[in-house]
């Protein structure tokens, strides 16, 4: 191999390498216990329960995928959802997210991601996060580490991340950036063998309840 074709070769190689994923904080992901299972998902529409405040439409959960050549990044359109606010803190709360809502930056990939190598729509249309804890934290560019069952794909699995946390006047702002790994949910296609999949997501996104 000529020194140019060498010198290519490892500059491709290394921007390959470099995606928004990098040097983000991973969730941490366990069985979830039978007692957190999460609660069935609130029905469009259905009135919150009492003493709870109502997440706001300013809320946003988005994504970025990566495959070896490039980052792909998406959301989801529509969430809705509750949380309970005593004393300051946030002591739970529920988000059903409408995977119909999905979107990515190609229109291609959208659809294949809700096909059954991904989210598998039409079995699973919603994906639910239940908060079972929000405690104060130490770590790094984070508040509070916020703890609950997600149900997604069919999988119940309780994960804890850290985020941002405020709480004004009964209302509260849930902030985060974490990664989780997609094989942990059942969605283990690989991709192409030469544009292979990574196995984590980032995850990032604002939930802000009341106000």
């Amino acid at each position: 191999m000529t020194r140019i074709a060498f010198a290519l070769l490892a500059s491709l190689s290394l921007s390959a390498c470099e995606s928004e994923l990098d040097n983000k904080p991973a969730a941490a992901v366990e069985a979830a216990p039978p007692a957190a299972a999460a609660p069935a998902p609130e029905a469009p529409g259905a009135s919150i329960p009492a003493g709870a405040v109502a997440l706001s439409p300013s809320s946003h959960i988005e994504w970025v995928g990566a495959k070896v050549t490039k980052d792909h990044p998406g959301g989801f359109k529509t969430l809705r959802g509750h949380a309970q606010i005593a004393d300051g803190a946030v002591t739970s709360g529920q988000v059903v997210i409408d995977v119909a809502s999905l979107y990515s930056d190609a229109a291609k990939l959208t659809k294949h991601l809700k096909d059954p190598d991904f989210f598998d729509l039409p079995t699973y249309p919603n994906a639910t996060f239940a908060i079972t804890s929000v405690q104060p934290s130490a770590a790094p560019g984070a508040t509070h580490t916020v703890t609950g069952t997600l149900d997604l794909h069919g999988v119940s699995k309780e994960i804890s991340f850290p985020a941002t946390v405020t709480v004004t006047d009964g209302a509260a702002t849930i902030a985060a950036e974490f990664l989780l790994n997609r094989k942990d949910f059942g969605m283990a296609y690989a991709g192409k063998a030469d544009d292979l999949i990574r196995d984590e997501v980032l995850v990032k996104g604002e939930l802000s309840f009341g106000g």
